[in-house]
């Protein structure tokens, strides 16, 4: 049966199909690795467009970054569900927002990004979510079906099981897709916002978020130069959490090589890309 998110790939890899069944957790299956981003640049990007009258983020940039590299190397952008390898056929970041207030209290949700979607598309994006998930009062669909699962007394196991076996069949409706917090392209916290370092944070074995990203407090991180004397750059440490069946290392390592380039020189994201790869099976 087909999924409402997602399209099975007919023609994958073989090695990464074998993978899927041998690996049939995405916890069996995650690979770390640290991004070291020079805040130089960013900082630089972020200050010009504020003289222009223009609000930007850090997280702008991170998310305009992630989706454009997408755009390029489209499966990123691929999950597995019961030993199967999907291509999703949208783009979208849960991230976690503080609601407003002295509580601590959290929400969770997701942002959806369009390919053709600019740096500055993104940055309304952001604030607009923040926006409507930040009142203390509402409450977004997340928050809604998180509610309902607690709120049945004593059925929460049995209710909880019957999302994974409809999951595990694509049984699930876009409704609930959409309201899942697990069910997502990336997962993403900022523990600079807390003053905490980065983490390697997990992918969950239930939905189909195949990648997580966690940014820490800043650090200074030695680099050598041809002449031979060494200098300390002031780096924003991204933690990156990968299901390594949906890709080789090797393509890993161009998109995150790719990834990096855009967060030296945001200004390449402000305008729409030239070209976007598409997923072969979509």
């Amino acid at each position: 049966m087909p999924r409402a998110d997602g399209k099975k790939l007919k023609h994958a890899d073989p090695m990464y199909s074998l993978a899927a069944h041998f690996m049939k957790k995405r916890s069996d299956s995650m690979n770390s690795i640290t991004l070291d981003v020079p805040l130089e640049p960013l900082e630089n990007y972020i200050r010009q467009k504020k003289k222009e009258g223009i609000p930007m983020s850090h997280m702008a940039v991170l998310f305009a970054a992630f989706n454009r590299t997408i755009c390029e190397f489209p499966a990123l952008n691929r999950f597995v569900v019961n030993k199967r390898i999907y291509a999703r056929n949208e783009v979208c970041i849960g991230m976690v927002v503080l609601k407003a207030g002295a509580t601590g209290a959290e929400t969770m949700g997701k942002i959806y990004l369009k390919p053709e979607d600019t740096i500055l598309d993104v940055e309304k994006r952001i604030e607009q979510y923040v926006e409507e998930n930040r009142d203390n009062a509402g409450e977004n669909k997340t928050d809604k079906i998180i509610k309902t699962l607690v709120g049945l007394p004593g059925l929460v196991r049995f209710a909880v099981a019957t999302l994974k076996w409809m999951d595990w069949h694509n049984l699930l409706p876009k409704s609930i897709i959409d309201a899942s917090p697990m069910h997502q392209t990336l997962v993403f916290t900022n523990l600079a916002s807390i003053r905490t370092n980065h983490i390697y944070h997990h992918v969950y074995d239930f939905g189909t978020t195949s990648m997580a990203m966690a940014a820490g407090n800043t650090r200074e991180v030695p680099r050598r130069l041809r002449s031979g004397e060494i200098v300390h750059d002031k780096c924003l440490p991204i933690g990156l959490v990968m299901d390594e069946r949906i890709a080789s290392g090797y393509y890993f390592s161009q998109a995150f090589r790719r990834l990096k380039e855009y967060l030296k020189n945001p200004a390449l994201l402000e305008e729409p890309p030239k070209v976007i790869v598409p997923d072969p099976e979509l």
